[in-house]
């Protein structure tokens, strides 16, 4: 056993006590995080003008600070970008991630000297955390890549400006760097084709022990590996043994990625993101994500099914429950102020509290009232698959067709690229409309009713995706393809590809 190997089993057991520790006190933990949060940002603007002084409680908070997401907020963020200090957070920030809004266009979240470590020590933690469970330790003497963005960096008013992934390769620890992969010049390639062909070239001839990135750009990795040494990837990395992922839902990729590697890796699930850096799997037998209430985020839920109410009821960590679709709200030290993160959660475990992704308040499909989720269509194609014979599914996004042709019923459109194309795609589509109807009550009567007719699936040729991805200027890093649309934007433009 080397002396890293030994440390990082010392580490994991020193750090995993203290993450019992918080997460066997939620209500008390979280009680902590809140007072320090307003005691420290009372004398900021938003604290002044949102009466931080009197806030005591969580009902005063409620009172005083309405939800917001990043339009809302953006007079005040404005003005931190604009150079001024002490307006949501007391100084400056130490970075702005930089990231792309589907309403607002470019959106500047801040990082501060507070926040920047908690994202640090969720990723860390989370390997810990494994190494603590599995004894595992090999891994972290072989070669590492992370899938991420450039992390050049500019400045904007004398703050940092870059994309989260690229501000955090500058915090991998010294002893790492040796290990980690690619170069910094590949890492810095802004065409992300071109990135991942110098990744492919750089670490076709190591052995990767550790490959993290959001699944279909990892995918897109693999598939070029493959195609360059005829082999499968885990045949080519024999030391291969923990995939860590996030941003995406892993289930329907899971198939494609088996194939690809050849034999099963165990994975690490997390849930990061430019506001927080929100939960990551901690078990590898339980369900759902432990959720991050040590770090400088104070959490509240809405019922998502209440959420567009007048004034829906925030719900504080103790008073969430196992199952019901949530959104996610919260206050950090970076200063958002009951802030939309724009992510639906549902709880696994309050024991402890442990949830998934459910999907976006904003991508959902509703054009006839059925308010169908993204925890739905990813449950039922992979029950449609399961069924079916295990097709294996590169990508797919759904949306509502209102006005076809012929005078036909409307119905869902399900554009799926295949890794090959079944032969039964009608008894695929059969059985993923079994199980969403199984799901989604307001579905399953549209379709009794005859208001729908039953789904239909397109087919999307191979790397269609992909080039849908590039055509819009977002291939690659931390893009990610809603699964759900209540319009046609998508749909559209995918029909429009699919039949030139």
């Amino acid at each position: 056993m080397s002396l890293k190997t030994l440390g990082a089993k010392v580490f994991a057991k020193r750090i995993r006590k203290k993450i019992n520790k918080w997460a066997s006190n939620p209500v008390k933990t979280q009680q902590r995080v809140f007072t320090n949060l307003i005691t420290t940002a009372q004398n900021t603007d938003f604290g002044k003008d949102h009466g931080f002084q009197n806030i005591k409680t969580h009902a005063d908070f409620v009172e005083n600070v309405p939800i917001r997401d990043y339009e809302k907020l953006k007079t005040y963020v404005d003005r931190v970008v604009e150079g001024e200090k002490n307006i949501l957070w007391p100084g400056k920030p130490l970075y702005f991630a930089k990231t792309s809004g589907t309403t607002s266009g470019v959106k500047y979240i801040p990082l501060t000297k507070e926040s920047m470590p908690t994202h640090i020590r969720a990723a860390r933690n989370a390997i810990l955390c494994y190494i603590e469970e599995t004894g595992k330790t090999d891994f972290v003497n072989g070669k590492m890549i992370f899938l991420q963005g450039s992390p050049e960096m500019s400045k904007k008013n004398g703050v940092m400006l870059g994309r989260l992934s690229g501000i955090v390769a500058h915090y991998v620890p010294k002893y790492l760097q040796k290990n980690r992969m690619p170069s910094w010049e590949t890492n810095c390639i802004e065409d992300w084709e071109q990135k991942v062909d110098a990744i492919v070239e750089e670490t076709v001839d190591q052995d990767m022990t550790i490959i993290s990135g959001i699944p279909p750009w990892v995918q897109m990795y693999f598939e070029k590996l493959q195609q360059k040494t005829n082999k499968k990837i885990g045949e080519l990395f024999k030391g291969f043994e923990l995939f860590i992922y996030g941003g995406v839902n892993f289930e329907p990729y899971k198939a494609t990625f088996e194939k690809l590697i050849g034999r099963k890796v165990p994975g690490i699930e997390l849930y990061p993101a430019s506001e927080g850096f929100f939960a990551f799997q901690d078990n590898q037998t339980e369900k759902g994500m432990l959720l991050q209430l040590d770090s400088g985020m104070f959490y509240e839920f809405v019922k998502a099914e209440e959420f567009f109410e007048e004034n829906p009821k925030r719900l504080t960590i103790g008073e969430v429950e196992i199952g019901v679709n949530y959104v996610m709200l919260i206050s950090t030290n970076a200063g958002l102020w009951a802030y939309n993160v724009g992510d639906t959660v549902q709880f696994t475990n309050t024991s402890p509290y442990r949830l998934i992704v459910s999907g976006r308040i904003k991508h959902f499909i509703s054009a006839f009232g059925e308010h169908v989720i993204g925890k739905e269509v990813d449950q039922a194609l992979k029950e449609g698959v399961a069924v079916t014979g295990g097709a294996t599914i590169n990508d797919f996004t759904v949306a509502p067709q209102v006005t076809p042709d012929n005078n036909d019923l409307p119905y869902h459109e399900w554009f799926i690229e295949f890794s090959e194309i079944p032969e039964n795609i009608d008894s695929l589509a059969l059985e993923i409309e079994k199980s969403l109807r199984k799901q989604n009550s307001y579905y399953n009567d549209l379709i009794e009713g005859k208001i729908l007719r039953s789904l239909k699936i397109t087919t999307v040729p191979k790397d269609g995706f992909k080039n849908y991805m590039k055509s819009i200027g977002k291939l690659g890093g931390q893009n990610k393809l809603p699964r759900l649309s209540n319009d046609r934007n998508i749909a559209n433009t995918l029909t429009a590809m699919i039949n030139k």
